[in-house]
């Protein structure tokens, strides 16, 4: 049972085995079939013919599947073969006509092949003309470039270096040839004729160079003056405190030099970063002086090409150094000058970095000092004839700039900032000029008379222009009126305005703050002293200046004098220099303001007696009166009145300046009594008696009867008058020797009309006419008698005339 059953299992997995033999067969290539079939044979014996009985069945499976396949499409295939059979007569025709329509495409292609292939060949062709023309138009500007730079630049270097080649290594070859010694003769005429190219091409050098050398300066001073405003702003900023790190850097050094001689710095942070930096070679082309230079060397004639150089560049620098007849008229005329100056020069300096030994430092520094002394010699000439203070003060900033350029380069210009010394002294002459007119133009349009101020606001303008304090005049109300003029405040603004103009000078100059200081004083002192002083002097002399106006001179001057202080602290402010310090110059304001007003004084003085003169000369006496009228003379009216509104105008000075004017008063009534003595001789000739012997009795009275009828405390001065008193009294009370003893009536009533009305003014009464026309009693002189006596002795007075 075992065996049948394991016998049941083997042939059941054979089966199995062959089924996937014949999927495999199925399935697979026919080259993989070989070992598939091998298999079968190496598993169990007899084991193929189970596996073709199974082959076998599983063919005849298949035919019928093909049998029953065919028999379903039989009759689809005799269908279609019958349809084949209809449509095979057009297929024979369509055929033909297929052929026919090939034949006749193969012709017409063969044609368009042929003239396709000349296109092409002529589209090959022109695409190579166009790309060989378009590489030679690339090729043209180089080789004209490169030829001609050989032509240009390396042509006679390349020409003596194959003539060196020619004599040294071609021509020993061939010497035997008669050509070669024709060849060998004509090379040192040829090398002569190079030399004197090369030297006219030097010529032409130095000619364009004169023309560039304008704008070389021009460039040079224009970067030197930006290099000194940055410094300057650097500077400024670090007093401030706060330093700023610059946009642009100046190559860690100052003024450096490179190769081509100029300035080199890198200026990128400002309104001009983007402006290219030229430098010499930029403006001049050198290849002349070099090419010329070498070719010389190359023959052996450096020496003879130095001495040239230097001696052509002497007489430039003689014409360079030659300025135009009028060049001080305008800035841009001297900007020109240093302009050519500083451009020559920067081209010597590119010459001496660039080549070696052309020129030596030794060179350029004899041709600096010689053009140095020239250029000093100049600019103190046409200095001499600016008039202009702004125009001066261009000159000097660009003898600043022109300085700091050159001494960038190395050049020493401690000469030129003396000369600035010079022209300092030249610029405060023409400010003092200048200013001079500014003064004039004030006192012209100044009214004399005190300021007035309306409100608060126009007197804190008015303090804010002029250091003016007074503790009584600011607490009385407004409107009120400043004691000064209206040019007070305006002289204080234009000196201030001065040494604003002055300062402007000192800056640049590498001076230290007490040399500025000295020099703002000095310049000041000058303007106060001489130009100032000299403006009033010539104010007070002119002829339409009078009494009230000579007043308030004094009075301007008082308050400038004050105001000299304040002038100090304010130039001490400017230079931060101590007033302290032992040097320090002071100001000499206070002189001339005291100057000034003695000025005054002696024309308020001269200008008294000119007018009490013109008042007397108009003296005109009825000599045959009878009596009296009671009433003085029209002229003696006029005078006194005039004397009072003058002394009134006295009241405004000051105490000492009263003082001043009463002692002129003084001198004047003490020569009253000797034109009194004279008066008296004329009296005594006889009874015709002219005025003008009577004008001292007059005058002095006169005088007696304003100056006790004066309100001011300071100009009352009893015993001042005492002999003039003393004097006219007598000359009153005289006998005459004819007159048999009675009084002095050989003076007519007239004149004893005004003798007793002065008496009466000096009392201080008032002449009344009474109802009988005579003048009333006259009471006794406020004029008490003194210990002194007149110019007549007691015992005088009773004698006669004559015999006194």
């Amino acid at each position: 049972m075992h065996i049948t059953i394991m016998a049941d299992s083997e042939t059941l997995e054979c089966i199995t085995e062959h089924e996937r033999i014949l999927q495999e067969i199925e399935s697979t290539d026919t080259a993989c079939v070989g070992p598939t079939l091998r298999s079968i044979y190496d598993d169990q014996p007899n084991a193929h013919k189970r596996f073709m009985e199974k082959l076998d069945a599983r063919i005849r499976n298949h035919d019928r599947e093909i049998e029953k396949m065919c028999n379903f499409h039989h009759q689809g295939f005799v269908d279609a073969i019958t349809e084949l059979l209809k449509v095979r007569a057009d297929a024979e025709k369509l055929m033909g006509q297929v052929t026919d329509t090939n034949r006749r495409l193969q012709d017409a292609g063969r044609e368009v092949t042929a003239q396709t292939e000349e296109v092409i060949r002529c589209r090959v062709q022109q695409r190579n003309m166009a790309t060989t023309v378009e590489k030679l138009q690339l090729c043209i500007p180089g080789t004209n470039a490169a030829s001609a730079s050989v032509r240009k630049i390396l042509l006679y270097y390349a020409a003596l270096k194959t003539m060196e080649q020619l004599e040294k290594v071609y021509i020993p070859r061939v010497s035997q040839y008669r050509f070669c010694q024709i060849m060998a003769e004509n090379l040192p005429r040829l090398r002569e004729e190079i030399k004197d190219i090369s030297m006219s091409d030097l010529k032409d050098f130095l000619e364009s160079i004169r023309k560039h050398s304008d704008k070389v300066g021009e460039t040079a001073m224009r970067q030197a003056q930006q290099h000194r405003t940055f410094n300057s702003a650097v500077a400024k900023q670090a007093s401030m405190g706060h330093y700023i790190k610059p946009v642009y850097s100046l190559n860690e050094r100052t003024h450096a030099h490179t190769p081509n001689g100029l300035l080199m710095d890198d200026d990128t942070g400002d309104d001009e970063a983007d402006e290219e930096i030229l430098t010499a070679q930029d403006l001049v082309d050198f290849s002349p002086v070099y090419r010329c230079l070498h070719i010389y060397t190359v023959l052996g004639d450096r020496e003879t090409f130095e001495n040239y150089y230097r001696k052509q560049r002497k007489k430039q620098a003689r014409l360079v150094l030659q300025p135009q007849a009028n060049m001080h008229e305008t800035v841009e005329g001297y900007r020109r000058y240093f302009n050519q100056i500083v451009g020559f020069f920067v081209v010597e300096d590119h010459i001496l970095h660039a080549t070696q030994g052309l020129v030596t430092r030794a060179y350029t520094d004899e041709l600096w000092n010689m053009a140095l002394s020239k250029i000093i010699a100049v600019l103190r000439t046409h200095s001499s004839y600016c008039d202009d203070p702004d125009l001066v003060l261009e000159l000097k900033n660009l003898i600043v700039i022109f300085a700091d350029t050159l001494q960038g380069f190395g050049f020493p210009v401690n000469r030129l900032f003396d000369l600035l010394f010079e022209v300092r002294d030249q610029y405060n002459e023409t400010l003092l000029k200048k200013w001079a007119l500014v003064f004039r133009w004030i006192f012209e349009l100044d009214n004399y008379s005190p300021i007035p101020v309306e409100t608060e606001e126009e007197y804190k303008l008015v303090v804010s222009r002029f250091p003016f304090h007074d503790a009584e005049i600011e607490k009385q109300d407004f409107p009120k009126k400043l004691p000064m003029s209206q040019s007070v405040p305006q002289i204080y603004t234009q000196v201030k305005e001065f040494i604003y103009a002055s300062l402007k000078f000192s800056e640049s100059l590498h001076r230290s703050s007490t040399e500025i200081d000295d020099m703002l004083r000095k310049s000041t002192n000058l303007l106060l002293t001489r130009t100032l002083s000299s403006c009033l002097q010539n104010l007070i002399k002119k002829p339409h200046i009078g009494l009230t106006e000579l007043v308030q001179i004094i009075i301007n001057t008082t308050h400038l004098e004050q105001a000299c202080r304040y002038l100090e602290e304010f130039i001490t402010n400017i230079t931060n220099v101590s007033p302290e310090t032992v040097h320090t110059t002071r100001l000499y304001g206070l002189s001339t303001f005291k100057d000034a007003r003695h000025a005054a004084e002696g024309e308020i003085y001269t200008k008294l007696n000119q007018k009490i003169d013109e008042f007397i000369q108009l003296a005109d006496y009825e000599w045959g009166m009878a009596e009296s009228d009671g009433r003085a003379s029209g002229y003696l009216m006029d005078l006194i009145n005039f004397l009072r509104s003058t002394f009134q105008v006295f009241t405004h000075l000051p105490v000492s300046v009263s003082h001043t004017c009463l002692s002129s008063l003084k001198e004047l009534s003490m020569k009253t009594p000797r034109f009194l003595a004279a008066s008296v001789r004329w009296l005594a000739t006889g009874p015709s008696v002219p005025v003008s012997c009577l004008r001292g009795i007059f005058l002095s009275k006169t005088i007696i009867s304003v100056f006790f009828s004066f309100k001011v405390r300071e100009l009352r001065d009893n015993q001042s008058f005492t002999s003039l008193r003393q004097s006219t009294e007598d000359v009153v009370k005289m006998k005459h020797p004819q007159s048999g003893g009675g009084r002095f009536d050989i003076i007519s009533i007239a004149v004893k009309r005004d003798i007793m009305f002065f008496k009466n003014g000096a009392q201080g009464q008032h002449v009344q006419e009474n109802n009988t026309g005579r003048a009333p009693s006259l009471g006794h002189s406020t004029a008490k008698r003194g210990r002194r006596r007149g110019i007549f002795s007691h015992h005088d007075r009773e004698r006669p005339l004559r015999e006194i």
